[in-house]
């Protein structure tokens, strides 16, 4: 079935791929909306970097859960750029939340974190589909930004881009540091190997942070944050919010613990200590909770209308730009299909290896 991509505006990027909102639209006429991953232009002429780019769609198309954020296509245009085509979460991510909030409040955070959890332990522990053996993903790049929280106030973790499995064609230099710099695990910073323990530090670093309305390993220097992540000394969230009981504070430290041995075993885990203690304090949060902060967020960031017109501007020069995605086949302004890779195989290749 061919399917064709409508680019509507620019979300965000950074100094490797970009990512747009988007339509896809089927030959019978089905429209869905999708967030479309691209590759920046320059790139493409980096075989290494094209490889590992392909590595994360082959290992995306994998993942099926209601808190990862689901790849359905991978594609590469006229010009030899690469994309995915991702589930749209029509929200925000929870670096936004936690920018208008400050400190969060403490049953939302932990609702919040349990559901980031669930996503998480899923990826750790997906296994192959012919073999049952584990797949070994770690996502190595938890961190505000990757945690999407939709209006109707869904929790999905977003962007396994720097995702590492066991069958992965391009692997990782050894020693080579990736990941934001201030949600690393000690191990990462020392450039060692990680597990998913390294995403539980991680997970319990944004708990700290949305607690205490502070960040714990963050320097202007990026070396002194590294220096920071490596010693792992964690204050006391009580001491900084009083409102945070001392068997709380010992959750979260205890998933910051320096050593991989003392840390919190899982994600699920990790879910399970804060889903006690939520519920033995009596706090009630749901989806409703979230989906309150996600619309008094958007409510906040509606732009006045000069400043609207200037963004649609903005907008329709980047789409005009994206001939690579955007094509003119039967009228200038008509959307030429893009060029599909037959996605079927690339999974039955990967469990072939």
């Amino acid at each position: 079935m061919t399917t064709r991509y409508t680019v509507l505006e620019r979300l965000g990027g950074g100094g490797q791929a970009e990512v747009f909102r988007g339509v896809s639209e089927s030959i019978q006429g089905f429209k869905k909306p999708v967030a479309i991953k691209r590759v920046l232009p320059h790139l493409t002429s980096n075989p290494q970097f094209v490889a590992m780019f392909l590595d994360e769609a082959r290992l995306s198309l994998f993942l099926q859960h209601a808190n990862v954020v689901q790849v359905f296509d991978i594609s590469k245009a006229a010009d030899g750029t690469y994309f995915l085509v991702m589930e749209f979460v029509d929200g925000c991510d929870l670096k936004g939340l936690i920018h208008h909030q400050r400190t969060v409040d403490i049953g939302l955070t932990l609702y919040m974190m349990i559901e980031a959890a669930k996503g998480l332990h899923y990826a750790h522990t997906l296994e192959h589909p012919q073999t049952g053996k584990p797949l070994g993903i770690v996502h190595r790049d938890v961190s505000p930004p990757n945690i999407m929280l939709s209006k109707n106030g869904e929790v999905k973790v977003v962007d396994f881009g720097l995702a590492k499995a066991e069958s992965q064609v391009e692997i990782t230099d050894e020693g080579v540091v990736k990941g934001k710099f201030a949600y690393l695990a000690p191990e990462a910073a020392f450039g060692k190997e990680v597990d998913a323990r390294a995403d539980v530090f991680a997970l319990g670093i944004i708990t700290w942070e949305m607690l205490t309305g502070r960040r714990l390993f963050y320097n202007d220097d990026p070396h002194k944050t590294i220096e920071l992540v490596r010693a792992a000394r964690v204050p006391s969230i009580t001491a900084l919010n009083p409102k945070v009981d001392p068997e709380l504070d010992a959750i979260v430290r205890k998933a910051l613990a320096r050593h991989p041995e003392n840390r919190t075993a899982s994600a699920a885990d990790f879910a399970d200590e804060l889903a006690q203690h939520l519920f033995g304090n009596e706090m009630k949060v749901t989806s409703r909770n979230v989906a309150a902060a996600v619309q008094a967020i958007r409510a906040a960031k509606k732009p006045s209308s000069a400043a609207k017109a200037l963004i649609d501007a903005l907008i329709a020069d980047e789409v005009a730009k994206m001939t690579s995605i955007v094509d003119t086949q039967a009228a200038e302004d008509a959307p030429k299909p893009a060029e599909i890779v037959d996605t079927a195989d690339w999974a039955s290749e990967l469990i072939d290896k």
